[in-house]
């Protein structure tokens, strides 16, 4: 992909997921979309692995050897002259993203992992799939990372929105559905990650000690019924240590269980940088590495060969498996990569929102106060999360929908009485990103990259790029193709507050950073050594307080390079430049009393819809949660409590994907469990809050005894009778 200049239209807009932020999407009419378009007719395969091995026999050793690492950060290595094309993967569970992490393409938005999971329906999970089909192919690629299946191992896992279960046999079986439907129409689905991977904190180095009983009974088994079920065409070794061996190169679970036992007779790729060794992984049967590296194949990796520590048997049987899988999703097509492209079809949109009404879960409705009459009820939407597309959690999951529906924006649409809006309190982990207030250098909405060549800011500018989002972290996206493997860049925009007051300003940097404000230095991160929790090794995020007044704009500058940093991190991992990168977030001050306002709200009401919750921030790849409390410091729990005293006819919707705590669970009279809904999340809680459907969801994880004991009741009632919509 060309990425000296990024098309305006194809990348207007903010990443929600990113970095959420307040009021900058609204919610459309649910048919406002484009045009349809068909799935695109499934490709006859043929016996891939015979012609793989003829295509293998034709190969050089240098060729083969070729094939073990891929080509580019989301591709594998193409040999046209021996008729073997490239193929392409992309993130991720719960959409396909393409190429770019932040602010790509437009894609379709599915519910996470846990709400299709409660949906408890492997009819819609095969659905799903066939939909997924079309989303990747719409980005131009053959194999999609997904789904993720690792358990639910301790409520505060980071990444359990994306997986589906604390259940192996309710995991396995959904998953094998989702697999079924998206390999039907010719994608290959990449299980996830091969196994033990149940933490985020710590996951390339952590060392997962299990027994063989629970390894089996618990963390293999959804991936032994999805294997022998669906066959997934791929599967991605994890980061963690298994017993004291790196998962891409023990074994055990890949040779002994996935190979012999179960009989697996697909690809093994690693996770993104999960290589840990050149011969081990091979013999193990990791098949090829993400992203391409220098590091542990290629060059190593013949030298291995020269040496007798691999044999050719060992590289031949490697890349059969990844000639294997291009030939199951592409075969002989070497025309050349389409470019990505949005396919916004309507039974998309139905299917998504459907799932999303299935997913949500009730958990409480005492007195009858589900559902809303949409007719007569005078109605307060208070909550962070009301006016805020919570839509899904962060990481590799998160992508750039096509829209967001909006809680608050659904329920207007839907209600014929007053509604009125207030926030209640702030949740922020880091502050909102800036972008929805910059303007780039030709004052188009975003921000303008200068690249050089190197790590000094020599020389003329190589690339000059407009990005749309301030969370500029880099590490799939830095044209290195024309800049090499060392950059430096410097980010301008020019913030416009809307109001006048001392302003924060935040700044996070993944490698050397300096932010200045009207040309004077205003945070120097260039040698910062404490690490924060973003997901991509960048510093915690610092804060300035500023002076501004409305209207005016600031002019922000970042200088920045891929130095690793902290430095102490060179020596560490034998490497001298990785990502790069930085994050500007902003905040203007609080001009009102949010908790008053939601008192004030919730008396004028007959009936107060509270939504509160955590967001892509709080649960995200690459760090666990620290606590069950919805943050931040109990605002959202000391919100609860004063809308519930202002109204005793109060509904709260928790957004999140795994389990909080709520010390109000026994006084508040309606609770509804609304996970993370994808992008007809707000339409999906208007359809159920006003009972044009059931909510249908059941628990994939537990909670507490007394909502075990309310949801099993709530069940049952609705078995014997399920076309009642809610308890009278």
């Amino acid at each position: 992909m060309n990425m000296e200049l990024l098309d305006s239209q194809q990348y207007d807009g903010v990443d929600p997921l990113a970095s959420p932020s307040d009021g900058s999407n609204v919610t459309p009419a649910t048919e406002y979309t484009p045009p349809d378009s068909p799935f695109p007719k499934q490709r006859l395969l043929q016996d891939s692995r015979s012609v793989a091995r003829k295509k293998l026999a034709a190969l050089t050793t240098e060729e083969k050897v070729s094939l073990l690492t891929a080509a580019d950060f989301w591709r594998t290595k193409a040999i046209p002259e021996k008729g073997i094309p490239a193929i392409k993967t992309s993130d991720g569970p719960n959409g396909a993203r393409g190429g770019i992490f932040v602010g790509g393409t437009k894609a379709a938005l599915f519910p996470c992992g846990i709400s299709l999971a409660a949906t408890w329906n492997k009819s819609l999970l095969y659905q799903v799939g066939q939909h997924l089909a079309g989303e990747a192919q719409a980005r131009s690629a053959q194999v999609l990372l997904a789904p993720t299946v690792c358990m639910h191992r301790h409520p505060l896992g980071g990444r359990n929105f994306e997986s589906f279960s604390e259940d192996p046999l309710l995991t396995g079986k959904l998953a094998s559905q989702y697999i079924q439907g998206l390999q039907s129409k010719g994608v290959a689905a990449t299980i996830k990650h091969f196994v033990t991977n149940e933490q985020e904190t710590h996951r390339l180095t952590i060392d997962s000690l299990v027994m063989e009983r629970p390894l089996r009974e618990l963390y293999l088994r959804p991936f032994e019924i999805a294997v022998r079920e669906a066959n997934p065409w791929a599967v991605m070794s994890s980061y963690n240590l298994i017993n004291g061996v790196h998962a891409d190169m023990n074994h055990h679970t890949l040779k002994d269980i996935l190979r012999r036992e179960w009989g697996y007779d697909g690809t093994v790729m690693s996770d993104w940088g999960g290589v840990n060794s050149t011969v081990e992984s091979i013999k193990a049967g990791c098949d090829i590495e993400f992203p391409h590296s220098t590091k542990w194949r290629y060059e190593k990796v013949l030298k291995a060969l020269k040496s007798g520590e691999l044999t050719i048997e060992h590289i031949d049987s490697a890349a059969e498996n990844v000639l294997t899988l291009v030939e199951r999703t592409k075969g002989d097509n070497m025309l050349i990569e389409e470019p990505e492209r949005e396919d916004n079809r309507s039974d998309t949109r139905s299917l998504i929102r459907s799932a999303g009404v299935e997913g949500l879960t009730l958990l409480k409705n005492e007195g009858g106060i589900l559902p809303i009459n949409p007719e007569t009820a005078k109605i307060a939407v208070i909550g962070p999360n009301a006016d805020r597309a919570i839509a899904g959690g962060g990481g590799s999951a998160s992508l750039n929908p096509y829209y967001n529906t909006l809680p608050l924006g659904s329920i207007r649409q839907a209600a014929h009485g007053e509604v009125i809006y207030a926030k209640g309190c702030h949740i922020y982990k880091w502050l909102p990103v800036a972008s929805p207030l910059c303007t780039d250098k030709s004052g188009k909405p975003g921000v303008t990259l200068e690249w050089f060549s190197g790590d000094k800011f020599k020389g003329n500018v190589v690339v000059t790029q407009r990005r749309t989002n301030t969370d500029l972290f880099l590490w799939d996206s830095a044209p290195l193709d024309q800049l090499g493997p060392e950059w430096s860049a410097i980010a301008t925009t020019y913030l416009t507050p809307t109001s006048s007051g001392k302003h924060t300003i935040s700044f996070m940097s993944v490698g050397p950073g300096k932010l200045y404000l009207e040309g004077k230095l205003a945070l120097d991160l260039w040698n910062w050594t404490e690490e924060g929790e973003a997901m991509f090794d960048g510093s915690i995020d610092y804060m300035v307080d500023v002076e501004m007044t409305a209207g005016k704009a600031v002019e922000l500058r970042v200088e920045m390079t891929n130095e690793l940093r902290p430095i102490s991190k060179q020596k560490e991992f034998n490497m001298t430049h990785k990502y790069g990168g930085c994050r500007i977030g902003f905040k203007e001050e609080d001009q009102v009393d949010y908790l008053q306002e939601a008192v004030e709200a919730a008396k004028e009401a007959d009936i107060a819809v509270v939504i509160v919750g955590l967001d892509a921030e709080w649960e995200s790849e690459g760090y666990d949660r620290k606590t069950m409390d919805l943050p931040s410091d109990g605002s959202q729990d000391r919100l609860v409590r004063a809308v519930l005293e202002a109204n005793p006819r109060t509904v709260v919707v928790n957004q999140s994907g795994s389990p909080v705590t709520m010390p109000w669970a026994d006084d508040v009279p309606a609770i509804i469990q609304a996970w993370y809904q994808g992008q007809e999340a707000g339409n999906a809680l208007a359809d159920v809050l006003f009972g044009l459907r059931n909510p249908s969801g059941k628990l994939p994880v537990s909670l507490s005894p007394s909502y075990l004991y309310t949801m099993s009741h709530l069940q049952r009632e609705h078995a014997l009778n399920p076309t009642v919509n809610f308890p009278p």
